[in-house]
């Protein structure tokens, strides 16, 4: 597989409340991520894209919910996908809003 870069890797922040909490209190942020990358791919793509340090990187696959269509009543699922928790160095912030 060709090397991803890290546009491809970092797909979007995943911003609830209890991301915000995450941001706020431990400096842990919240991406979803390439399916196929891998935590040095994801620290680097992070480092590269914002300008921060990273101290540690953590990923799950996040499975698809079970969901019934409107119409037929029949059973789909939302699609799956990754999620990268990545905590960076004291005093580094990544600014998600502006």
């Amino acid at each position: 597989m060709p090397r991803l870069s890290p546009e491809d890797i970092i797909i979007r922040p995943v911003l609830t409340e209890k991301t915000w909490r995450a941001i706020e209190n431990e400096g842990k942020y919240t991406f979803e991520v390439h399916p196929d990358a891998s935590k040095p791919e994801i620290k680097r793509a992070v480092e590269d894209l914002f300008g921060v340090v990273v101290e540690k990187v953590w990923t799950a696959r996040v499975k698809g919910k079970p969901r019934r269509t409107r119409l037929d009543r029949r059973y789909g699922r939302t699609r799956s996908w990754k999620k990268a928790v990545v905590k960076l160095a004291p005093g580094h912030k990544i600014d998600l809003v502006g």
